[in-house]
């Protein structure tokens, strides 16, 4: 009979045990407990009182974004291997400047699209519960995704923000709203069985899951594992390229906003692309750098092509169509999405992580001017023609969407917008890629007219015939000052978001 001596089965057991640093997950933990808490308060509450579950949850937001300052050091790891709780390695979750950046920007987003449902969910008649508690559990998946370091939770991550967002989109009951979903839904699944299949292969050439032994791993695999581990490299990106609406995986997203309510909408093109956006990023740079020349390249040529379809199919749409207003936002979103994998591939091609800093800038200035104008679009109509005179029914809200489409011009007054533009420009100078950086100027130029057109429509003499400016409701003022009043600081101290990309953000 085989014995152990008891300090052995102490170690053995000590090993088996992880500890958990409660403080770096709370933010992600609150929404998932809140999601639990509205879904069975909605079961209790009154239909006069339904909108109690509104003010929680953006509440709870509040409170995710306190729980982020404890964290901002930037040195917290959790759910490591066994006895490597201390390294700097093989951990599950790290909390590094990377994660809290997209992580302020996840919660930051959730709560301005929650100030604004709060508004749609009566207007539009939406189960309140069920949308509460989807929406936070969408938000506990994407804040949680730029934490994790391996495949797995990766995956996970990823689809815990995704599945909630394809039920938020169809609660609309206008008939739109399910079209939209499942188109969001079948172009979903089927990017995520291509990179469950290129997951499999990166864990059969390397022997793990964790994104820093497979960068130990990926270069010394040799003979017939070396096309497997390239498929595998290129089939796992290509999920994650399809949550940033990169072209040729874009082609959901006009119809898919077109369909959601309106601060659905502005959810995906934040917060959704953020998420995708977060995880291709870590596991290009963490796991895949081995291949960066070969990523590199082909996120470059995803990069022009996104950019250029993007503002190409803003420049077709009619300003008397339905919903035209939200198609452009979509239409400039998948621009935008190009302009944001520009210095992901810029880390690649030029061998420098520290271009990620300038993604995660551009993105929390992106995410901060687009969701005001959604926040905009909310309140003033859906089309392009109501907004026609705008200034002379509603000045503060003129000059507010007059300012964030500057912004995402990159013109002055926006002066953060035009500073975001400039890092993204001077990470892909560095790298060396000067086709692309003279592609995206080119866009830069084209993208110009729409939002050009668009703000000089606010200034427009108002028509004969338009019907009296409703009232607007106090989340809804919240939410747009809270997204006018971060972009005025933002362009008055640019510093605060752009010093991003000066270092290395993972830790």
């Amino acid at each position: 009979m085989l014995t152990v001596a008891a300090p052995a089965v102490d170690h053995l057991a000590g090993s088996l045990i992880q500890s958990v640093d409660w403080a770096a997950v709370a933010p992600v933990l609150v929404p998932a407990a809140l999601a639990l808490v509205v879904l069975v308060a909605d079961l209790f509450l009154p239909p006069a009182r339904k909108a109690l579950l509104g003010r929680l949850t953006v509440a709870g937001l509040i409170a995710s974004l306190a729980l982020l300052l404890p964290l901002r050091a930037g040195h917290h790891r959790t759910f490591c291997l066994p006895g490597q709780a201390q390294a700097p390695v093989s951990c599950s979750y790290v909390a590094d400047h990377f994660a809290l950046a997209f992580q302020l920007l996840v919660l930051g987003g959730a709560l301005v699209v929650a100030l604004m449902s709060i508004v749609s969910v009566d207007e539009d008649r939406l189960p309140a519960g069920e949308f509460w508690f989807l929406l936070l559990a969408s938000t506990c998946g994407a804040a949680l995704l730029p934490a994790c370091r391996d495949l797995a939770s990766l995956v996970v991550a990823l689809e815990l923000a995704s599945l909630p967002a394809f039920a938020l989109v169809a609660l609309r009951r206008d008939g739109r709203g399910g079209e939209a979903a499942l188109k969001f839904f079948l172009s979903s699944v089927t990017a995520t069985a291509v990179t469950l299949l290129g997951v499999s292969f990166v864990y059969a050439a390397a022997g793990s899951l964790y994104l820093d032994r497979i960068a130990a791993a990926l270069p010394g695999v040799t003979g017939q594992l070396q096309p497997l581990t390239a498929v595998g490299t290129v089939l796992t990106l290509v999920g994650f390229a399809f949550k940033t609406a990169a072209v040729p995986f874009h082609f959901w997203v006009p119809d898919t906003y077109a369909g959601a309510p309106v601060p659905v909408a502005g959810y995906l093109s934040v917060v959704g692309k953020a998420a995708g956006l977060s995880g291709l990023a870590a596991i290009a740079v963490l796991g895949f750098h081995s291949y960066g020349r070969d990523w590199g390249l082909a996120l470059a040529v995803l990069a022009a092509l996104t950019m250029t379809v993007g503002n190409v199919g803003a420049l077709r749409q009619r300003g008397d169509a339905p919903r035209s207003a939200v198609r452009l936002l979509a239409w400039s979103s998948v621009a935008q999405a190009g302009y944001l994998l520009v210095p992901i591939a810029a880390a690649g091609y030029g061998a420098n992580a520290h271009a990620i800093g300038a993604t995660v800038a551009f993105a929390l200035v992106y995410g901060v001017v687009n969701l005001g104008a959604f926040a905009v679009v909310t309140s003033a109509g859906a089309r392009l023609t109501d907004y026609r005179g705008l200034f002379s029914r509603r000045p503060a809200a003129a000059l507010a969407m007059a300012f964030f489409l500057l912004n995402l011009a990159g013109l002055p007054p926006g002066v953060v917008g035009l500073f975001g533009k400039v890092v993204v420009f001077r990470a892909v100078v560095d790298a060396g890629m000067g086709w692309l950086a003279v592609i995206m100027a080119v866009n830069v130029v084209i993208a110009l007219y729409y939002y050009l057109v668009w703000t000089a429509r606010l200034f427009q003499p108002a028509p004969d015939a338009v019907a009296a400016p409703r009232r607007v409701p106090a989340a809804l003022v919240g939410a747009l000052a809270l997204a006018a009043a971060l972009g005025v600081v933002l362009s008055a101290d640019p510093q605060l978001v752009m010093q991003l990309a000066s270092g290395s953000l993972f830790g």
